[in-house]
């Protein structure tokens, strides 16, 4: 029997009760899942040494506990740091024109968005947008001409 076929018959004879394992220890079947396929997945390169072992099984088992220990304590760490940290400064609710303005810039074509927003929002001279984007600086003054004209259209359009 092959390599492949060897280890994908232990993969296939194995996965479930490694999952299990890490599923017991964390309480979380998708972080138990990931864990396991990634243990599984670091077994595959080092599979001719690990098959040698009296129980291979044990070697993908410690990897995944020790996948799942780490993700927890990442976990510990960032809810210690959140806690630390204290609730979100309140921040006021959305002025009406700054939504009408966001709205009507999302819906411009990406040629004219692009330039508005690199040369405006990012202050790009227009030599700089031209050549991020690979167009002649003619163009980009042309789309930003038209870029304004159709935000300013559609902003007489929504604003009462």
């Amino acid at each position: 029997m092959s390599d492949t076929a060897q280890f994908e018959d232990f993969y296939a004879s194995t996965f479930r009760r490694v999952a299990g394992h890490v599923y017991l220890m964390t309480g979380d079947v998708h972080i138990a899942e990931d864990c396991t396929q990634e243990a599984f997945s670091r077994a595959v390169p080092r599979w001719e040494h690990i098959r040698s072992y009296d129980v291979p099984y044990a070697w993908v088992r410690k990897v995944a506990h020790n996948l799942a220990c780490s993700r927890m304590r990442q976990a510990r760490r960032a809810s210690t740091a959140l806690v630390r940290l204290g609730p979100p400064a309140p921040q006021p609710p959305a002025d009406e024109h700054h939504v009408v303005v966001v709205q009507s810039v999302r819906e411009l074509p990406d040629r004219y968005r692009q330039v508005l927003v690199m040369h405006h929002l990012l202050d790009l001279p227009v030599r700089d947008v031209a050549e991020r984007l690979g167009i002649p600086e003619a163009t980009v003054k042309t789309r930003l001409a038209r870029g304004r004209r159709r935000l300013a259209d559609a902003l007489e359009d929504r604003t009462p």
